[in-house]
């Protein structure tokens, strides 16, 4: 009986740390993610959204990947993007936020990605946001801007 109870106080304790609706206003599972060639999306649109990516009610939802392939993913979209001026983005992941309910996960929760980007010349690092449990359209936030090298649209 103890250990059915120690349990119950356990799955309790989980389970409320994830909110029972997520706020993520661009979930989208018709989205197709864009094609990647040369180890990077071939990211052809820019966001009508000035929230897309910085607000954690907008992430880049990536979704839905393994949370080992990750690193791969993130890779890709990146690669796909500069800075305003062509200057070449770092990047790295400073933490998690954000609970949310996800069918996508066996725990039915996760938490987005934040991950701070730099480029040369760039005195404030920006904050980025993503989801790898959700689909949604990829875009190139505001504040970057699409390589060169892939068409675009407006």
């Amino acid at each position: 009986m103890l250990k059915k109870f120690s349990l119950l106080v356990i799955f309790i304790g989980l389970t409320s740390c994830i909110s029972t609706k997520s706020t993520i206003k661009n979930i989208d599972e018709t989205a197709i993610k864009p094609v990647i060639k040369s180890n990077a999306y071939q990211i052809t649109e820019y966001a009508q959204d000035a929230k897309y990516g910085y607000d954690s009610d907008y992430p880049i939802n990536i979704g839905f990947i393994m949370e080992m392939s990750e690193q791969k993913f993130i890779a890709y979209y990146f690669n796909g993007l500069q800075a305003p001026n062509g200057e070449m983005l770092t990047y790295k992941k400073t933490g998690d936020c954000c609970p949310f309910p996800t069918k996508n996960n066996k725990m039915g929760g996760g938490t987005l990605s934040i991950y701070e980007v730099t480029w040369e010349g760039n005195k404030k690092p920006i904050q980025l946001h993503f989801n790898i449990y959700e689909r949604g359209k990829i875009v190139c936030p505001k504040g970057l801007s699409i390589k060169k090298t892939v068409a675009t649209k407006s």
